[in-house]
């Protein structure tokens, strides 16, 4: 039987009398029976930097013999390779998580020298498993366990456990998201078509949309067909973040729980996902993130507005324009099942036929008052004279005076009126017409009835008054009860709504059918006009953009689908680590969660352009929205999450097992939206940053640090009125959330280098608020893992008693793996929390021999390297 993927290096240096404190472990998936043996082989090191050891001596056992004796210890002699000679004693001690009984860490107290542990772990996980049962194996994959044994300040001892495991979320979630991308993109196309005919200027404008729009979904189709072929691990690796089919793809995304199994004490877990900072590496930062490019595209969308003489619309009103368009089209279809339901409730109780109604009423009132929006209007308007052959009243009355307009500012509205539709060109034909558009001069022209509008979508509020009236005879007739309908004015109004169709003419439960046929047929027409004046709002929009317009939509979709698997991955965690915690379950459907993002970019070079791309991608998280649904099996398919919605709002469905799902609250069993709130706390801490602090701006950071710091204090504030304080987890110190956030709010606007203090609190009060934890760098390896090591040990020593004398040891003890392969760098003080990247100095100096060609290029050899030095040694 091969195992030689569970072989472990186990190192301990500085005494000939060793203890291990790093524990060897079988992952649940490894074939390990009683007769499996094990080799121990024992080396001495030499020399530490040159990794040069000799072999000492070696034993090896079987699995049985370590279980066969009550105190689950082994004691075994190293042999020397020619079995001549003994050469010491190795003793083994076998484990199990979550059953270390108090005679058991006694006896390891007492005879503690020349020990190894050894943990063992059931290869069939339960349902209720936080590590390794069914439902975290269907999304979490290819988990990566380490032990660890510690001493508490009683002279106890602690058994640690790091499991490390891959997210199938990291392909998923972004292959969903691009299909979704190419559905809504071909939507667009299609309603852009349904605009119907408009003037040679507009078809053209509206060509040229459209064939941008086809390159997007050419460009996401083979991307996702590239996708598709993917095989091997669940993530991306940081050498492959500049390819471009695998751009949508988050780096290194990974999930890490420590479990703490303490004496007399519950089991404890801390979770973290890893993830590299979401930013578009393909497109690169030679021009900055989104942050800066998104501003900059605004201010020069307005000129395009103007060349292409189309209507500039603030981002404020597009983002209402898509809201408008998405309500309706979430009602329409809502409304009208509700109406179907009217008509069958009517054979029910009252009491069915009543909540039926109410939610209707419900609903069109939501519809009528999106369409009460005065965007609607005014781009019908616009759209109106975008038709052929328009022609405004001024311009018939007075065409040959086309200065007239410019000498009476009271008419300025009807001027530009002829500025939306150009005869057969795009471009002007009289000087006059040119003015650059803006949507507070939307054209108004007198032919056009302004106020027929109101009198559309007012009908739909009229045709529920006939159906409301009509429900109430109907109940009026079933009770027997003679009386008259006591509104005379809302009888007064249906009749003069629908003179042609008398109440009184037809049966009682034909009637309902005709009222609420009639109601259908009023809120589709309704509609559909309103969803043409958004489309042609969003024309205008995408008309005006240039061709940085469409690069930074590719981005921005790009950032997006990193971000949202990352969330996804972590409310996956989160939720199944909180599946048994009432406290918990009664928070997320109350307010939702808080997500907190720890970033260690710094605000220098292109690390710039991916803070500025991160900034926007964890802000349009707040789109996200979440619902619990029950799975149809318990096979892994079954248990993947799923996404639907558009750009401007996106559901993730997260299915549970049968038995799972039943235990939930109800509002979680009836498909409540659970909102997730992310923040952002970015905290520099590389050499680049200290060039950044002496030389450079972080004004970047610290607007980042001050915007979030606001968000999460409204969460707090909205967490305390609504979720009583028995509901947080307990913690062993005892600080006030409320204190805490005080001294976050104070570090935050303190000008201090590299206050890591920031990233340490924030991540405190997110886990006391039952958040979930993200830390990112570039590529989520060197600054994340040593973020992530001095994390997990302070939290060991301040919640579970960790000996101060082992609060090193237990960092090299999490480091050594990581170390040993040269991939990160060491913490200065990791009880302060100061970082310095320890790499060669000799890579800021380049060849002299190459610098001496050039008199300039050897100056500017000089300052560059002092500068290096000084951040260095500082």
């Amino acid at each position: 039987m091969d195992l030689s993927s569970c072989c472990w290096r186990l190192r301990c240096s500085g005494t000939r009398d060793p203890v291990f404190l790093t524990g060897g472990s079988f992952p649940p998936d490894c074939p390990v029976c009683s007769e499996t043996r094990i080799k121990l082989s024992v080396y001495g090191v030499n020399d530490g930097h040159q990794q040069t050891s000799n072999f000492l001596g070696s034993s090896s056992f079987s699995v049985a013999d370590l279980l066969q004796f009550k105190d689950q210890q082994l004691s075994l002699s190293l042999r020397t390779a020619d079995d001549s000679a003994t050469v010491g004693t190795v003793v083994l001690s076998r484990l199990k998580m979550g059953e270390i009984e108090d005679g058991e860490v006694d006896h390891i107290t007492a005879d503690m020298h020349q020990k190894c542990t050894l943990v063992y772990e059931s290869s069939h996980g339960t349902i209720n498993d936080k590590d390794n049962g069914p439902i975290m194996n269907s999304v979490f994959k290819n988990a990566v366990c380490k032990v660890y044994r510690f001493q508490t300040v009683d002279s106890k001892w602690m058994l640690v456990r790091e499991q490390m495991a891959e997210c199938t979320l990291s392909f998923s979630v972004p292959k969903q998201l691009i299909a979704l991308y190419i559905q809504e993109d071909t939507c667009r196309i299609q309603e852009l078509k349904d605009l119907g005919e408009l003037s040679p200027h507009w078809d053209n404008l509206r060509k040229d949309v459209i064939s941008r729009y086809d390159q997007i979904i050419k460009e996401y189709q083979d991307t996702l067909t590239e996708l598709e072929k993917h095989t091997g691990p669940s993530f991306k690796p940081s050498c492959s973040k500049g390819q471009k089919y695998l751009e949508f793809v988050p780096i290194n995304l990974h999930t890490q729980r420590m479990r703490v199994t303490c004496p007399r004490k519950t089991d404890s877990f801390y979770d973290v996902v890893t993830v590299g900072a979401p930013a578009s590496h393909s497109q690169g930062f030679k021009s900055g993130g989104l942050q800066k490019l998104l501003s900059k595209y605004e201010s020069e969308k307005k000129s395009h507005s103007t060349a292409y003489q189309c209507i500039y619309y603030p981002p404020d009103q597009t983002a209402r324009a898509r809201e408008i368009l998405s309500v309706v089209s979430q009602l329409q279809p809502l409304i009208s099942a509700l109406a179907d339901q009217l008509l069958q409730a009517q054979h029910c109780s009252t009491e069915a036929l009543r909540d039926v109604l109410k939610s209707l009423e419900e609903k069109t009132d939501q519809f009528v008052h999106a369409l009460k929006d005065e965007l609607v209007k005014s781009a019908l308007l616009a759209l109106h004279a975008a038709r052929p052959g328009y022609v405004s009243k001024s311009q018939s009355s007075t065409p040959s005076s086309p200065h007239k307009a410019d000498s009476h500012p009271g008419v300025t509205e009807e001027s530009h009126t002829v500025c939306n539709n150009v005869n057969g060109s795009q471009t002007p034909q009289k000087e006059g017409k040119a003015t650059p558009v803006r949507s507070d001069s939307i054209p108004h022209h007198k032919e056009y009835d302004e106020e027929e509008w109101d009198r559309v979508w007012a009908s739909v509020a009229k045709s529920l008054n006939c159906v409301i009236a009509t429900v109430d005879k109907l109940q009026e007739q079933d009770n027997n009860n003679q009386e008259s309908v006591p509104c005379n004015t809302l009888a007064d109004v249906i009749t003069s709504h629908s003179p042609d169709r008398p109440l009184t003419a037809v049966d009682g439960r034909d009637q309902l059918g005709v009222v609420v046929q009639s109601l259908k047929e009023c809120v589709s027409a309704v509609a559909e006009r309103a969803r043409r004046s958004v489309i042609f709002v969003l024309l205008q929009e995408a008309a005006g953009s240039s061709a940085q317009g469409l690069q930074l939509q590719q981005r921005r979709d790009t950032v997006f689908s990193q971000a949202l698997a990352a969330l996804a991955c972590g409310f996956v965690m989160r939720l199944y680590a909180g599946l048994e915690d009432k406290g918990f379950l009664r928070q997320l459907h109350a307010v939702g969660l808080v997500a907190q993002f720890e970033s260690l970019l710094s605000t220098y070079s292109e690390e710039i352009g991916m803070l500025e791309d991160m900034e926007v991608g964890i802000s349009d998280l707040h789109r996200v929205t979440f619902r619990i649904t029950e799975a149809a099996s318990e096979e892994a398919v079954s248990l993947q999450p799923t996404i639907s919605g558009r750009r401007d709002r996106y559901t993730v469905e997260v299915p549970l097992p049968h038995h799972a799902f039943q235990t939930l609250p109800d509002e979680l069993r009836e498909g409540k939206p659970l909102r997730v709130l992310p923040v952002l706390f970015n905290v520099g801490i590389n050499e680049q940053q200290t060039i950044a602090e002496r030389f450079g701006d972080i004004s970047l950071q610290e607007r980042i640090n001050q915007k979030n710091f606001e968000i999460l204090e409204g969460y707090y504030k909205s967490l305390t009125n609504t979720v009583p304080s028995e509901c947080l987890p307990c913690f062993q110190t005892q600080t006030d959330i409320k204190e805490l956030l005080d001294t976050l709010g104070q570090n935050v606007v303190t000008k201090k280098r590299k206050n890591v203090e920031i990233l340490w609190l924030a991540g405190m009060i997110c886990r006391r608020m039952n958040g979930i934890r993200f830390t990112s760098c570039k590529s989520a390896k060197d600054r994340t893992s040593m973020s992530v090591t001095l994390e997990q040990c302070s939290l060991l020593r301040d919640e579970h008693q960790l000996n101060k004398d082992y609060f090193v040891r237990a960092l090299d003890c999490m480091r050594s793996g990581l170390l040993a392969q040269g991939e990160v760098a060491q913490w200065d003080d990791p009880e302060a929390g100061s970082i310095a990247i320890n790499k060669p100095a000799s890579r800021h100096f380049y060849p002299i021999a190459l610098l001496l060609v050039s008199s300039h290029l050897l100056v500017v050899w000089l300052i560059l390297s002092l500068v290096f030095l000084l951040a260095k040694y500082q």
